[in-house]
């Protein structure tokens, strides 16, 4: 079963939904027969490229309110964000251009590195204050999830996976996603937000009994004596 997420890095809820499907996953007991692909979207793609302004300023500026009211409105997503352990410091977070960052996870899917990265990413802007726009950034990030740095300079400096990124935007535009996080599980059920966990736990064990999955065993008690590869425990 194929689940689709289509995401923004500087999107505080995108992390949040992230958290939210994993655990669902988890508690499903599918785990190991479920693909999440995560799909390109850009918040704005105007904002400026390598710039370390604070998030506060073009939050106050977009919502036509003081620093103060802007700090104020972050608090309430710190809240969302701690309910699945994830630990915000807008104080630290920079205002970043997503663009080099989705071309560096189509880059690192390429190369087995997709969930590794994009983890990442979230993780760098949302808990680190880290310049996610910046190349020399994301080349250490690229190195941190085992990835060739110079390697990934070279592409970044470049226009690789411009393509495979704009192609998420033009599907996401096709199935009216107008934001994100948007989650596409198994082609039949949407999900747009960071919506309550109990629907994403429950959109997930239906379209998993729907096609066909078998859940884990949950294992009870300890390994008792037993028999394998043509030897018993007798002792």
């Amino acid at each position: 079963m194929i689940i689709q997420v289509w995401s923004d890095y500087v999107c505080p809820f995108c992390y949040i939904g992230k958290k939210q499907l994993e655990l669902a996953i988890e508690h499903s007991g599918y785990e190991g027969q479920i693909e999440v692909q995560y799909k390109s979207f850009l918040l704005d793609p105007s904002t400026p490229v390598d710039t370390e302004e604070s998030i506060y300023g073009p939050l106050a500026a977009k919502y036509n309110m003081s620093i103060e009211k802007a700090k104020e409105m972050t608090q309430n997503v710190a809240a969302r964000a701690k309910e699945v352990d994830l630990h915000y410091d807008f104080d630290r977070m920079k205002t970043a251009n997503t663009i080099k960052a989705h071309r560096l996870a189509k880059w690192a899917e390429a190369q087995g590195k997709g969930a590794e990265i994009n983890e990442r990413l979230l993780q760098a802007h949302f808990l680190d204050g880290l310049a996610i726009g910046r190349i020399d950034v994301l080349v250490t990030l690229a190195e941190e999830v085992g990835l060739n740095g110079k390697e990934a300079k070279e592409m970044l400096e470049g226009d690789e996976y411009k393509e495979e990124m704009y192609s998420d935007i033009e599907i996401a535009r096709q199935l009216d996603v107008r934001g994100v996080p948007f989650f596409v599980i198994d082609n039949k059920y949407g999900i747009s937000g960071a919506q309550p966990q109990h629907l994403f736990e429950q959109t997930v064990e239906k379209a998993a009994v729907e096609a066909g999955l078998q859940r884990k065993l949950n294992m009870v008690g300890e390994q008792g004596s037993l028999c394998e590869d043509g030897v018993c425990d007798i002792e």
